[in-house]
C-alpha cells in the first residue's frame, strides 16, 4: 500500500487557521465607535457651549447632546426628550438650566413608555462614572435626572437606579409636565428617599397629551411640602379650561408641527419663560445646595408661604397657575 505523505509546510495549515479566526471575528457583531463631538448648529451662548456625540450603552450607539457651562459645572443634568421628540426640541430649555452652572445632557432614543430598559442601563452606566463628557469636561460628581413628558418616566428610572445602585451624590428630580408609565411611582418614592431629595415638577393645564396630569399622584405621595407649580390655563370655556399652558411649553421655540399637533397646542411665550425661569432655578439649587426661597412655597396648602417669583405667578396673573397638590 502506497502511503501519500502531506509535504506541505505548517505554515500553511496555520495560516488557514488564523484566516478563519479572523472571518469568524469579523462576522460577530461588535459595538461601534463612539463619534467624534461637534458643535450644535446656530447655537449661541456667552457662557455655555453645546456639543452633540454619542456614546456606547449596553453595547448599542447613542446620539447624545450636551450643553457644557464654560466654568466648572456644578451638577450633571438629566434632561430627557418626550415621546416622537428629539434632544434638539429641548434646545433652549436645556441652555437655560445650563447658563446657571450646571451641565446637561440627552439621550436622542425611543421614548416610547418611557423606555425604562434604556433607563436602567444609563443609571448603572451613571452609577459606575462611566459616561464621558465631551471637549475635555470633567464629569460632574452631582447628578440631577429630569425630562420631559415620557422623557420624565425615562428621568423617573434612571433616578431610581442610581438610588438602588447606592450613587451617594444624586441631588434630586426636575420633570417637565411628565407622563407617568408602570413604576413611577415606585421610581419616585426612591429618588426622594423619604422627601430628603427634592423631586419637582412644572406641569401644563391637563390633556390628553399628559393623559391628565397622570403624574400628580406619584408626587402627592411623596410627603413633601412642595412638589412643583401647574402653569395652567388663561379661561374656562363651557367649564373647560383652556388656553395658558401647553404640554410642550418645556420645547418652547424648539417645538416644531409634530409637537404641536401631538399636543393640540402651541407653545406659549409667557408660560415657556416662567417655566425656564423656575426649572433653571430649581436645578442651580439641586446642584449647590442652595435654596432660592422666591421660587418655593413653604407649604402648598397655604399661599401666603409662596416666595416672591411664585406669588407673582400664583397670584392670579393671567394665564393662571396653581401650586401642584401634595396630598
Amino acid at each position: 500500500m502506497k502511503i501519500t505523505i502531506d509535504r506541505r509546510p505548517r505554515h500553511a495549515a496555520a495560516a488557514i487557521i488564523a484566516a478563519i479566526g479572523l472571518l469568524m471575528t469579523a462576522l460577530v457583531t461588535t459595538a461601534p465607535a463612539a463619534r467624534a463631538a461637534t458643535a450644535c448648529d446656530g447655537y449661541s451662548s456667552g457662557v455655555t457651549t453645546c456639543v452633540d456625540s454619542s456614546t456606547i450603552i449596553a453595547g448599542t450607539s447613542y446620539n447624545l447632546r450636551w450643553y457644557l457651562p464654560d466654568g466648572t459645572a456644578t451638577a450633571l443634568m438629566l434632561v430627557q426628550h418626550g415621546f416622537s421628540r428629539g434632544c434638539s426640541n429641548l434646545r433652549d430649555t436645556s441652555k437655560a438650566i445650563a447658563e446657571k452652572g450646571v451641565m446637561v445632557f440627552c439621550v436622542d432614543a425611543d421614548m416610547s413608555n418611557g423606555n425604562p430598559a434604556l433607563g436602567d442601563q444609563l443609571g448603572d452606566l451613571l452609577s459606575s462614572r462611566a459616561i464621558t463628557p465631551p471637549n475635555g469636561k470633567a464629569l460632574p460628581v452631582n447628578y440631577i435626572v429630569g425630562g420631559h413628558s415620557a422623557g420624565g418616566h425615562f428621568a423617573s428610572v434612571v433616578g431610581a437606579r442610581l438610588a438602588g445602585n447606592g450613587y451617594p451624590n444624586l441631588k434630586g428630580a426636575i420633570l417637565f409636565d411628565g407622563v407617568a408609565s408602570s413604576g413611577f411611582t415606585d421610581n419616585l418614592l426612591a429618588i426622594s428617599a423619604g422627601a430628603t431629595r427634592p423631586v419637582l415638577q412644572i406641569a401644563a393645564r391637563p390633556s390628553v397629551a399628559n393623559l391628565f396630569n397622570n403624574s400628580f399622584d406619584a408626587l402627592a405621595s411623596l410627603g413633601s411640602d412642595f412638589v412643583g407649580i401647574q402653569l395652567v390655563w388663561t379661561k374656562y370655556t363651557l367649564g373647560i379650561p383652556s388656553g395658558g399652558s401647553c404640554h410642550i411649553d418645556a420645547e418652547g421655540e424648539n417645538t416644531d408641527a409634530i409637537g404641536v399637533l401631538g399636543a393640540a397646542c402651541s407653545p406659549n411665550a409667557t408660560q415657556v419663560s416662567r417655566l425656564r425661569d423656575f426649572t433653571s432655578t430649581w436645578a442651580r439649587d439641586l446642584a449647590t445646595g442652595s435654596y432660592t426661597a422666591s421660587h418655593y412655597c413653604g407649604d402648598s396648602d397655604d399661599l401666603s408661604t409662596c416666595g416672591s417669583r411664585a406669588n407673582v405667578v400664583l397670584g392670579g396673573s393671567l394665564p393662571y397657575a396653581a401650586v401642584i397638590p401634595n396630598s
